[in-house]
């Protein structure tokens, strides 16, 4: 019997992407999501999994469900064995959190203790946390890798992500049954090669890519490209893209991890290679013959 697997946060633009790997994988994802990002689509469903359905060729489970609801996650659990948990639930602007410090404390870290909570109650002892590049605050040294100090985050977000790392760390080494793998993103960018799924934020974008193509296809009128005095060959910040993809993939590989019975393992998601802002620019009005003002 094909394993459930529980997808905090599925309908996001990584956690959609995820789905879809994870059913071409052979699992059965079990999705929960409370539409803070995510455009309500047909049938209840938000509209990524809707169209993750239709690439795959069958359902999707999912349930309209927050983390920070105890009782429900209580429930869900009593329906459904899970051999595993793929967190990505929480709050996710860096801006924005710098204004709601105490609203992502609060979702982000309380949400996640519930969901421990919970599968400690269910014994459900594994777990992939999707975690952020944001942990190592300022460089000390390029390129980072998973031995440079974490913790000098510079924003409420990065420092929940480092508050849920240390949190998973703690109960790995109490509890030697229990497995994590913890993956730092650095950018994830791009779509599904069907294009029926990618990032299209609610609202103004957070994220540059997302923003490139609103102006590429005339939702909004121009760029506006903050700094161009960076130490970089042209002037303008310089980030580590990863294919959204292949940050998928590399879920399934952490779940694979998981079974060797792991203890807690850490791994960066990057391609260790910096582009620019006007590099992605120049690429993206390349890819769609569209020029971006």
């Amino acid at each position: 019997m094909a394993e459930k697997i529980l997808v905090t946060g599925g309908a996001g633009y990584i956690g959609s992407h995820c789905v879809l790997e994870l059913v071409e994988a052979g699992y059965v994802p079990v999705v929960i999501d409370n539409f803070h990002n995510a455009i309500r689509g047909a049938d209840a469903l938000p509209e990524s999994l809707r169209r993750v359905q239709q690439i795959v060729c069958q359902p999707i489970l999912f349930q309209e469900l927050d983390i920070t609801d105890e009782a429900a996650l209580q429930e869900l659990f009593s329906k459904h064995r899970f051999s595993a948990v793929m967190h990505f639930a929480g709050l996710k602007a860096v801006g924005e959190s710098v204004q709601k410090p105490l609203e992502y404390y609060r979702v982000n870290l309380t949400g996640t203790i519930r969901l421990l909570e919970t599968m400690k109650a269910h014994d459900v002892r594994n777990i992939v946390f999707s975690s952020s590049a944001t942990v190592y605050g300022d460089p000390k040294y390029l390129p980072l890798d998973e031995n440079h100090p974490v913790g000098g985050c510079t924003n409420p977000y990065g420092k929940s992500k480092y508050f849920i790392e240390e949190m998973i760390r703690d109960l790995c080494k109490a509890e030697r049954d229990w497995n994590a793998v913890l993956l730092r993103y650095f950018n994830p960018i791009g779509a599904h090669e069907s294009g029926m799924i990618g990032e299209d934020p609610q609202g103004i974008p957070n994220n540059l890519m997302p923003y490139v193509a609103q102006v590429a296809v005339g939702r909004r009128e121009f760029l506006s490209v903050f700094g161009n005095d960076y130490r970089t060959d042209d002037g303008t910040g310089v980030r580590d893209y990863i294919h959204v993809v292949d940050l998928a993939k590399g879920h399934i590989a952490a779940l694979k991890k998981l079974k060797e019975n792991c203890g807690c393992k850490i791994y960066n998601l990057g391609t260790g290679t910096g582009y620019s802002v006007l590099q992605m620019v120049r690429a993206m009005e390349k890819a769609s013959g569209r020029e971006v003002r």
